[in-house]
């Protein structure tokens, strides 16, 4: 089976590098979709440079948001499954392993990577741990379900499951949505323990509280019908 890497990417001159260097090197047959949403800098330069038969290079004209940038590159997902990498050094490509090993052994359809379920991991900042704890708990009570961490960044998929979804976001608001529709629909959601290494806002974080809050509306508006 193939991985369908999505790594949208904003502004990430200084990690992008890097982050290709560590996805390629992950022993598992791949292709990498690479969507710039509208930098400013080199970051689409940096990742044109490294193109070839297992990277394609998608651009936005303008800034448009995560969720754009991660439905453009679903678009072109050949792979059987998919998942999410951002664009920096906080998630070890190694964990793919972990994330989408029950996919391709066809024992999950849905699995994402719990940094809470790996004590050793450090976070920056307080507020997002527990932002992260609330959302979590927030989806728990609204679909009935038992993660713990849902705004984690890896999330695999059976790529035909997540394509069916008909997504609507643009921003963050991508883990919401995909999980809302996903436990609405009765899909187990799987977790595994995954590696974490924090950057904090003079680094390039980009998440504020105010996103969380808008996850947590996301999910209330896909409980009660709507779309997210």
């Amino acid at each position: 089976m193939k991985l369908s890497v999505i790594i949208p990417a904003y502004n990430e001159e200084a990690y992008i590098a890097t982050v290709l260097e560590r996805v390629r090197a992950v022993a598992i047959p791949k292709e990498i979709i690479v969507v710039d949403d509208g930098s400013k800098d080199a970051t689409a330069a940096i990742v044109q440079r490294q193109a070839g038969e297992d990277l394609t290079l998608v651009r936005h004209g303008q800034n448009r948001g995560k969720g754009a940038a991660i439905r453009t590159g679903l678009m072109r997902a050949s792979g059987e499954v998919v998942i999410i990498q951002d664009a920096d050094l906080e998630y070890d490509p190694q964990d793919y392993h972990a994330v989408v090993g029950p996919i391709m052994r066809g024992q999950a359809r849905v699995v994402y990577g719990s940094r809470v379920l790996k004590p050793a991991n450090r976070y920056s900042y307080l507020s997002f741990y527990w932002g992260g704890r609330l959302v979590s708990l927030a989806t728990n009570l609204l679909y009935g379900s038992r993660l713990t961490d849902e705004p984690t960044c890896y999330k695999a998929f059976e790529t035909p499951l997540l394509k069916s979804l008909d997504l609507a976001c643009t921003g963050f608001e991508f883990c919401p949505e995909v999980t809302g529709k996903l436990l609405k629909r009765g899909v187990a959601i799987h977790e595994v323990p995954i590696s974490y290494t924090p950057r904090n806002k003079g680094q390039g974080k980009k998440i504020t509280f105010l996103d969380g809050l808008e996850a947590i509306w996301v999910l209330v508006k896909i409980k009660l019908g709507g779309r997210g």
